[in-house]
């Protein structure tokens, strides 16, 4: 998936000896696939108790389409920020 391949490319890039070492003993692909699936928990975590606790609602969807969309949006880009931090770029 992406964070797992994001996570692929920071590995090339910043942490060589790690990478081939994972590659050479065969556990790069499994360990990618796991970090890919926590990515996306934490990100749909995240996104539900951001919009739980800032109050947006289907409600507020259905009251005010465009204020949910940019609601929504602040909200996955900084939950996307967070996981970017705390698994992919590490």
């Amino acid at each position: 998936g992406g964070c797992g391949m994001r996570h692929k490319r920071y590995l090339m890039e910043h942490k060589k000896a790690v990478f081939t070492i994972m590659q050479m003993n065969g556990t790069l692909h499994t360990y990618l696939a796991d970090l890919n699936e926590q990515a996306e928990n934490m990100f749909l975590r995240l996104v539900k108790d951001m919009a739980k606790s800032e109050g947006v609602t289907e409600q507020l969807k259905v009251e005010d389409q465009f204020e949910w969309v940019g609601r929504m949006n602040n909200i996955r880009s900084r939950a996307n920020e967070i996981v970017n931090t705390e698994l992919i770029y590490i």
